[in-house]
């Protein structure tokens, strides 16, 4: 059964809440421990869905003999992004990492040439358009960005074949294609519920 609409919108909503983005990066563990802080997380880990960024973006030369330069708005190929915060010190920190759910139709080249163009957009310099709560955060580029793609049980096994070969990250996610719900989205948790079972 191929992968449908809503189970992709199911995914992208349950991750835009920085806790399912917690439980995600529980999967792999060397993301997972990027998390500044587990018990303030509301304060470590900022989840973007669908993100923007404004790239800076030369226009030739000026008739000074200097390069000019202006910004554009991006709205990258990925899903969701996660950013990276110290609680204490109210900065981002130097890691990215790039959620990208397999849409409906996608074949492996799409899916991994979302992530390619998310790393060309990202090499040219670029700042983040932060949520309001998050405006406080000097929103510089990172110092490394890092995918993760997330699969269901029902995307092809070349997918996942070909992930495997590349040696990039994935997580594969069992939700129903009749109620289209993750088995925990069944379930209201509180945060500090949730952050006591991460730990």
């Amino acid at each position: 059964m191929p992968v449908e609409k809503l189970q992709y919108e199911e995914l992208l909503a349950h991750y835009s809440n920085h806790l399912n983005a917690l439980e995600l990066l529980k999967h792999h563990r060397p993301y997972f421990e990027l998390v500044p802080s587990i018990r303030r997380s509301r304060e470590s880990l900022i989840t973007i869905p669908l993100p923007v960024v404004q790239v800076r973006c030369n226009t030739g030369v000026s008739h000074q003999g200097s390069s000019d330069t202006t910004h554009e708005l991006i709205h990258l190929p990925c899903d969701v992004a996660l950013l990276m915060c110290d609680p204490e010190w109210k900065i981002k920190t130097g890691v990215e990492i790039f959620v990208l759910i397999h849409r409906p139709q996608e074949e492996f080249s799409h899916l991994l040439g979302r992530w390619r163009q998310t790393q060309v957009l990202l090499s040219k310099g670029y700042e983040w358009r932060l949520p309001p709560r998050y405006k406080h955060i000097f929103g510089e580029s990172a110092d490394q960005i890092c995918p993760l793609f997330v699969l269901f049980e029902a995307t092809p096994d070349r997918i996942e074949r070909g992930l495997k070969g590349a040696c990039l990250p994935f997580v594969v996610e069992a939700i129903s294609a009749s109620s289209t719900q993750l088995p925990s989205a069944n379930l209201i948790e509180t945060e500090e519920n949730l952050e006591s079972r991460l730990d």
